[in-house]
This record gives structure tokens, sequence and C-alpha cells, in this order.
């Protein structure tokens, strides 16, 4: 089984980008900070790019455990049939 590898870019207009690392389709998330936002964080965007990225991937983890417990208690729950 091949796994995909993922990498955060800073692309040419200045947004961050989870994008494959071969550089193949189109970022799986794009993330851009106003002007204001740019004054406040100064060198540190990119940093905040990570941090809300690496959040997000815990967000979908939490998720797929829960969808996957509910299915085992789906899966577990006597039927009834009339």
């Amino acid at each position: 089984m091949s796994s995909t590898l993922y990498e955060i870019v800073q692309l040419s207009d200045g947004d961050y980008a989870l994008q494959r690392s071969d550089g193949g389709g189109e970022p799986l998330v794009r993330i851009r900070f106003s002007k204001e936002a740019q004054h406040y964080l100064r060198d540190s965007s990119v940093d905040v790019a990570k941090a809300m990225i690496d959040a997000g991937i815990e967000v979908v983890e939490q998720i797929n455990e829960e969808d996957e417990a509910e299915q085992e208690v789906r899966e577990e729950a006597p039927r009834l049939l009339h």
C-alpha cells in the first residue's frame, strides 16, 4: 500500500497551502492572512499556518474515530425483525 506525503508550502501569492509533496493536484487547504493579520503576525505567519493545519488534522482524526465507534455500536446492536 502506498502512502501519499504532504507538505506545507508558501505559494507565490503569499498564501500557505497543504499539498502533495510531488506537487500534483490542487492544494487540500489554503490559508490566506489579511494585511492586518500579517501585520500582527510579523514573521510568525508560517507557524500560525502550521498550527491551523495541525489543528484541522486532529479534528478530522477525532471525527473519524467517533464515526468508527458509532459504526461498531450499530454493528453490535441487535436488529429487530418483524
